[in-house]
């Protein structure tokens, strides 16, 4: 809504300037969605996923109950994202080889698609989650605190180089 106080929102919109603005990228955060968005983006994974079985002969690679697994769930819609960039959105500079490389992409998350528990066809439920010691958030903190891995002060591996080409670019003309 404009605002009658400042100038700004004053002044005309010129045409074709709200088509002008690009829309914001589209993000697949599943828990970050409301329930009837989550639904209706499933559904529309699910289409995509039976697409990606047949096309690319995935029927043996994707089990039927590959929305029922977390890590699956997360690779697919991944993949679906890329593949909305790829091929349904606009051409950019420097991917001309997108396609070639989405297709490299799937292939080599195909080890994270296949759940060897489901592939005779009857969904095996993911293993139970073991719970973490009580003292583990604790211990957790401690280190973040006290490790040399976290604590120690800050030195890049390539001091040298970086200090090599900051001469150059600040050598006297």
């Amino acid at each position: 809504m404009p605002d009658p106080l400042n100038p700004a929102d004053l002044w005309p919109t010129p045409p074709g300037a709200a088509a002008a603005k690009k829309a914001e990228p589209q993000r697949w955060v599943w828990v970050a969605m409301e329930p009837q968005e989550r639904q209706m983006r499933m559904r529309e994974l699910g289409c995509w996923v039976d697409w990606l079985r047949t096309a690319f002969e995935l029927h043996n690679t994707i089990t039927h109950c590959w929305y029922r697994h977390s890590a699956v769930l997360e690779h697919l819609t991944a993949l679906y994202a890329g593949w909305m960039r790829t091929y349904a959105g606009e051409e950019e500079p420097g991917r001309e080889l997108a396609e070639a490389d989405w297709i490299n992409t799937l292939h080599a998350f195909i080890p994270r698609l296949q759940l060897a528990a489901c592939a005779a066809g009857t969904h095996q439920p993911p293993p139970l989650l073991v719970p973490p010691p009580a003292d583990s958030a604790e211990a957790f903190d401690l280190y973040v605190r006290l490790s040399d891995t976290t604590s120690a002060a800050a030195v890049h591996p390539a001091a040298a180089e970086l200090g090599r080409r900051e001469a150059e670019l600040n050598a006297p003309l």
